[in-house]
């Protein structure tokens, strides 16, 4: 039997996913409580459970702090997030949080209680819409690789032009893109000369267009 506690603020939300859970023959939900400080509050009065599912955004304390604290406190608990936000950096710093599972509030019945049953065996889950979106992140980043690459040899750039550029790209003045790359001033202009003349621009606002429309710098 996985033996869960729900935090959630939102009490019809919170009941749904107690009906769904309790109408399976290998799950509990042991507690519910509308936000971290409640949670923390059943799991100091013994009431301990194999899961944990908590919403991010709550009143007193959020899903965050919430597992800051069963880190530092309940370790061997598990722990799967269920938010409103399918952002897929939300989704990463919340893993980078410790949390097993991440899930989107429209999930549904089936990967909702697979999630669960793959974290009680030990695994982690990141739900698939979240997971579709990173891969097309992931794409979109491997086109602009190959842009950058195909342009970088276009112009005959170097790697060390390609560096110089990508500051310059940042803002950054002569003097600064030297002290970052361990080299001279003199060094520098003669790095964004350089650059200047492969792309035939004329001066470094034409020089960054180029580099944005080529993928060179993003």
């Amino acid at each position: 039997m996985i033996k869960i506690i729900l935090v959630e603020d939102h009490v019809v939300v919170r009941s749904g996913i107690k009906l769904l859970l309790d109408s399976q023959s290998d799950m509990s939900v042991i507690a519910e409580a509308e936000n971290g400080k409640e949670a923390l509050s059943i799991l100091e009065s013994g009431i301990i459970p194999d899961i944990i599912i908590t919403d991010i955004t709550m009143a007193e304390m959020g899903g965050l702090e919430l597992l800051d604290r069963l880190n530092q406190d309940y370790s061997k608990i598990k722990t799967i997030v269920l938010s409103m936000l399918g952002s897929s950096q939300y989704a990463m710093d919340v893993f980078e949080n410790g949390t097993n599972g991440y899930l989107v509030k429209n999930v549904g019945h089936e990967e909702l209680l697979f999630c669960i049953r793959h974290v009680a065996n030990g695994g982690r889950y990141l739900c698939e819409e979240v997971s579709m979106l990173l891969m097309e992140e992931f794409r979109n980043i491997s086109l602009q690789l190959q842009t950058s690459r195909s342009s970088a040899e276009k112009f005959e750039l170097t790697d060390r032009e390609i560096e110089v550029l990508e500051l310059i790209g940042e803002g950054y003045t002569n003097t600064e893109i030297g002290d970052k790359l361990f080299l001279s001033k003199r060094t520098i202009e003669g790095h964004r000369q350089s650059l200047l003349e492969k792309t035939k621009c004329n001066n470094t606002a034409s020089l960054i267009k180029v580099a944005l429309k080529c993928g060179l710098i993003t």
